[in-house]
C-alpha cells in the first residue's frame, strides 16, 4: 500500500498545485497549499496517530520537517526538494523517500540565509525534542 499511497499523494500535489498531502490507505488525511513548515506542524498536531505509517508529498523537506515525520512514523516522503540533512533524518529513521532535487540546506523565501525552521533544530537530533520545538511556533 505504501507505493500507491505515495503514488497518489505525489499525483495530488501535482496536479492541484498543493504544497502537501498526506495519503494513508488510499484515503487523503491532509492536504494544503500554504509555503512553509507551519502547515507540517498543524497536520502533526491534528492527525497524531493516524500520521503512523501514511505517505507524505510535500514541496520542500528540510531537516525540521524530516524530524517531524519521523516523529509521526510516516512510512514513505516524497519531496520536490530535499535538504541534505533532511535525508540523513528519513534514512537514519528507516523511512522510504524520493526526491526531485537535492540541496546542501533549505533557504529562507528570499534566498538569502538558511531557513529559520532550520536553523531552530540545527543541532537537535530527536524527534520528540523537533516537535516540542516547532509545536511551540504555531
Amino acid at each position: 500500500m505504501l507505493k500507491e499511497d505515495l503514488k497518489l499523494a505525489k499525483r495530488i500535489l501535482n496536479e492541484r498545485k498543493l504544497s502537501l498531502v498526506i495519503v494513508k490507505n488510499g484515503t487523503v488525511l491532509y492536504e494544503s497549499s500554504a509555503s512553509g513548515i507551519v502547515d507540517l506542524v498543524k497536520a502533526v498536531i491534528s492527525l497524531k496517530h493516524k500520521m503512523w505509517e501514511s505517505s507524505v508529498a510535500d514541496k520542500v523537506v528540510g531537516k525540521a520537517a524530516a524530524l517531524l515525520l519521523a516523529y509521526s512514523k510516516v512510512k514513505g516522503v516524497f519531496a520536490e526538494v530535499l535538504s541534505e540533512s533532511g535525508l540523513r533524518v528519513l534514512a537514519e529513521n528507516n523511512i522510504e523517500f524520493e526526491f526531485k532535487k537535492l540541496v546542501p540546506v533549505i533557504l529562507d523565501r528570499e534566498k538569502r540565509t538558511v531557513c529559520p525552521f532550520e536553523r531552530l533544530t540545527l543541532r537537535v537530533q530527536s524527534p520528540e525534542e523537533a516537535y516540542r520545538i516547532l509545536r511551540s511556533l504555531v
